[in-house]
This record gives C-alpha cells, structure tokens and sequence, in this order.
C-alpha cells in the first residue's frame, strides 16, 4: 500500500497539471485573439476573458464531471458498463421535456425549463432501468441494445412533435451539444452539477455496494429502493442541466467510468474524482479541438465527442483486459 502511494500521488499531479494546462488553451484559443499581456494591459480583452473564454471553461468543465459521474451512477444502478445518459433515453427524455415546456409556456425561465426537463428524464430513466432489470443477466448487451432503441423511440418523438410545431431548428439546438453560446449569466445552472457531485460522493460507498445486487445490497443493510431514487435523481437532474444549458454530449458517461475501472477498479468512492476529472478533461479538449479543427469555424462539441468517444467505444470493446 505504502509502496503504490507514490505512485497514485505522481499519477493525480500530472493529471491535474494536464487540466490545468487544457483550461489555459481554452481561455485563450478562439476566433478573437487573446493573450495574456492584453488581459492585463486591455480592458476589452479582460471583458473578453470574464464573459466568455471563462464561462465557456468552467462550463465545459462542470458538464464533463457531471456527465461521467451520472454515467458512473447509471452503470452501477443498471449493474451494466454500456449504458450511460445520451445511449439510455435520459438525455433524450429531458429534450422532450424542454420542447414541451416550449410549447406550453414559450417565455419560462431557464430554472423552470431545468426542472421540467429533470422531471421528464426522471421518468424516461425510470421506465429504462424498470426494463433493464428485467432483462436476462447472461445477456448483457441486451440492455445497451434496448437503451438504444428506447432513447431512439423518445427522440423519435421529440422530432415528430418539433416537426409538427415547426421546432425542428431549435430541437436542434439540444441535440449536439455546444458551448459557442455559453456567455457569463448563461451557464450558471451547471454549478448545480457540483452540489450533485457532491451528493454522489457522500453516497459513493452504498453506491459500490448497490453493483452487488437488490439482494445482496439489503443483506448488507442497505436500503435499495431509496438509495434507487437517489441515483435516478442525481442521474437525472445533471443529464437536465446539461441538455439545456448546453445540449446533449454523447459518450462522455460510457467512455470515461469504463476507462478509469479499468485502471483503478469498481469502488465508486476511490473512482469518484478520477471519472469527474476525466470526463472535465475529455470534453474540454474536444472543444479545444472543435475551436481549432476548422478555425475560424467551430465544430459543435457533440460532434467531436460523438467521433472520439464511439473510437474509445470501439476500444473498450475489443481490448481485452489485463485480467484476460
């Protein structure tokens, strides 16, 4: 144990030297030049920097989190490693939400949108793992499978009832995510992703706990249905805020858990800051590249996440494991 500490302390440093050097090339890489001589000599670029660049990180950074950790949350409460929001109708239940509160009440606030569109992935997840559970254990793939098509048939619906009320242009907005619009006054709702972060790591131990098993779990004093309802709202309310401050990201709560177990393991309390900043990381930097790849253009975030996580997918399905 003494032994590996130096080891894990040198790992944790270079990573967080890593992100800290992403959220420096975040601040100053965009269309605008920007450097650090003219944040302290211009007043402009200093604006600059306060209601955009710095908003822009911090979001990027809080969505990432949050999103890995409601992948984390839903993979132990599925008992499943290939499900997470975007792939299991959670993301897609919550655009549902906001087009209908759309509809309805076109000038609701930015909270009233939030709390609709987490009352609408609460239930689309709750349908998801009432039918993931009753699937066969010996055929794990049928539950990622069924979470596609469910997520598929929600979204369907989504569509069809833009297309109906001439809303397709402004679903699209929540379907591939994008931090371009994140300005100062527009993103702080995601500072509520770091309560629920929070929460996650108060409940990590009865978390690893409840990937034993409703049975297993009870036997070891757990209450199983209400440690449930905790995840599915965690899961829900951080898939919500992120759907409608910045849209949907895929592959972020799939690729990052399956990553970091495979290098530290399955308790959820020693994973817990590992998958927050990987997923942090990961969506920062393919925003980074999304600014770069075609400059002065953008690329959405959620297409340069969509092409990167389905190639770590793809990885994490044909690599085989150290253990074999």
């Amino acid at each position: 144990m003494t032994a590996a500490s130096p080891s894990a302390l040198r790992t944790g440093v270079i990573a967080s030297l890593g992100l800290a050097i992403l959220c420096v090339l975040s601040l100053f890489v965009g269309v605008s030049p920007l450097s650090p001589g003219q944040v302290l000599s211009d007043t402009e670029a200093l604006q600059l920097l306060l209601v955009s660049r710095l908003p822009r990180t911090l979001a990027a950074l809080l969505a990432g989190a949050g999103l890995a950790i409601a992948g984390l949350i839903m993979q132990t409460l599925s008992r499943n490693r290939f499900v997470e929001p975007a792939t299991a109708g959670t993301a897609q239940s919550a655009e549902l939400g906001i087009l209908v509160v759309t509809l309805l009440l076109p000038g609701a606030a930015l909270w009233a949108k939030t709390l609709v569109a987490g009352i609408a992935a609460l239930a689309g997840t709750s349908v998801f793992l009432f039918t993931a559970h009753r699937l066969p254990p010996t055929q794990p793939f049928l539950v990622p499978l069924f979470g596609i098509v469910y997520g598929g048939v929600v979204g369907a619906a989504a569509t069809f009832i833009a297309w109906q009320a001439d809303l397709l242009q402004f679903l699209s907005i929540w379907t591939n995510g994008d931090f371009s619009g994140v300005l100062r006054g527009r993103y702080e709702l995601l500072w509520i992703t770091a309560l629920m972060v929070a929460v996650a790591w108060f409940v990590a131990d009865r978390l690893t706990i409840m990937a034993l098993g409703r049975e297993a779990s009870i036997g070891l004093g757990i209450d199983y249905a209400r440690m449930m309802r905790i995840g599915l709202v965690l899961v829900s309310l951080i898939t919500a805020l992120s759907v409608v401050v910045v849209g949907m990201i895929p592959f972020v709560g799939l690729a990052v858990p399956n990553i970091v177990s495979r290098l530290k393991g399955d308790n959820v309390r020693g994973t817990l800051g590992w998958v927050a900043a990987g997923g942090a990381g990961l969506v920062l930097s393919c925003d980074i590249v999304g600014r770069l790849i075609r400059y002065p253009y953008e690329i959405p975030v959620g297409t340069v996440m969509g092409v990167v996580g389905a190639a770590l997918f793809l990885w994490l399905l044909f690599r085989r494991g150290s253990h074999g």
